[in-house]
């Protein structure tokens, strides 16, 4: 694997600390803002991850829409949701211009050569940055969304737009079906691993015309209207979820769509945001914070399913619409942002050693593929999936 792209978002993350320390060069005349506190940069970087797990999740939201629909090339929505968000996050890993003023200008050549030396660090201390990567990449893309279709695509249940509603999904031997789980595997690896290095060829070819964030206005205002914005957005989505506008004669279908989503969200991002602090730095050859998200995420969005899917509960009552549209919403907004396929294809690329991206990528897989084929297989070859009244 190639070295040259740095492990970001929660890959190999530094702790939280107090960022964004302006470094002086010598005989640079602007001098360097005082360090943030210690808690105003927790504050500061909580706050951009709750921001921006909620257009990530909405972004992610808006793909599937936009690319799930009848006669559709590829049926596995969230793919192009993936693809996405491995592409910013190749961006952002390997542009030096975005957060430049944050460590000054250097005036030698010396000075260039420490700044290109240390920039991939101090970036993964700067709260917009973690919100971008963590927040935005994360959420964009999902983990257990691609492992639970794999599953669908093996027990040949995955959701074809092209078919009627409760039309009869043709059936197929088992050859046939271990093609379609290699086929969504190789699929969704390959793009997303293209998609990063891709994003980040783009940051190095746009490197002379990517503005820097101003760092004094960020210090002074736009962090702190983050904090508002932030803690705002994600009440309001409680709120919406609590007395949603769209609702007549007992329907709505509005906040199973994005509401919920967007109440659970901010939950799955921070999870993921602690556990890889507390986890990834232990072993370097396996990102075990990554690793746990990804599976735990995965296991939750397996139940999630089956509770839709079982007659009485999540499915074929009409009753059932509002804890329907709660379980959609765990999945697309919890399960989808704690668990991460940006971080998850950067941390193969960046590994130093082959084996150990192998070791790594194989056993995200088939783990969190072995649960679900217990938890979601063992309902689907007994009973058999139900639909969901919210769908």
């Amino acid at each position: 694997m190639n070295s040259d792209y740095p492990l970001t978002e929660t890959a190999a993350p530094q702790p939280v600390q107090e960022p964004s320390v302006r470094k002086s060069w010598p005989n640079e005349s602007k001098p360097a803002a005082a360090p943030l506190s210690k808690h105003a940069t927790h504050l500061y970087t909580v706050s951009y991850l709750i921001f921006f797990s909620l257009l990530g999740t909405l972004a992610r939201l808006g793909l599937q829409a936009l690319t799930y629909y009848t006669g559709a090339p590829v049926v596995t929505g969230v793919l192009w949701a993936n693809v996405c968000g491995s592409l910013v996050m190749g961006f952002l890993s390997e542009d030096k211009n975005l957060f430049r003023e944050e460590w000054g200008e250097p005036k030698t050549e010396a000075d260039a050569d420490t700044a290109a030396q240390n920039h991939k660090a101090v970036k993964k201390t700067i709260p917009l940055y973690i919100g971008l990567t963590t927040g935005f990449c994360g959420c964009c893309t999902s983990f257990s969304s691609f492992i639970r279709d794999v599953f669908l695509a093996l027990a040949n249940a995955l959701p074809d737009p092209s078919l009627p509603s409760g039309a009869a999904i043709a059936s197929r031997n088992g050859g046939y079906s271990f093609m379609a789980l290699v086929a969504v595997i190789l699929m969704t690896v390959s793009l997303s691993l293209s998609a990063l290095i891709f994003g980040a060829h783009l940051a190095l070819a746009l490197s002379r015309y990517t503005p820097a964030v101003p760092f004094a206005f960020m210090r002074r205002v736009g962090d702190r209207i983050v904090v508002v914005l932030a803690w705002g957005c994600w009440l309001g989505a409680v709120f919406l979820a609590i007395w949603p506008p769209d609702r007549h004669d007992g329907l709505d279908v509005w906040r199973g769509r994005a509401v919920f989503a967007l109440v659970f969200a901010p939950l799955g991002c921070l999870l993921r945001f602690y556990v890889s602090l507390s986890l990834n730095s232990r072993v370097p050859a396996f990102p075990m914070g990554t690793f746990v998200v990804n599976v735990f995420g995965t296991i939750i969005e397996g139940v999630c399913y089956d509770l839709q899917h079982v007659s009485g509960l999540g499915a074929v009552i009409p009753t059932a619409l509002t804890g329907c549209q709660v379980l959609q919403g765990v999945m697309d907004g919890f399960c989808g942002s704690a668990t991460t396929i940006s971080t998850w294809v950067s941390e193969l690329n960046g590994l130093k050693r082959r084996r150990h991206a192998y070791v790594y990528g194989l056993t995200s897989v088939v783990v969190a593929l072995g649960f679900l084929i217990v938890i979601m297989g063992s309902l689907l070859w007994t009973r058999g999936f139900a639909d969901a009244v919210c769908e």
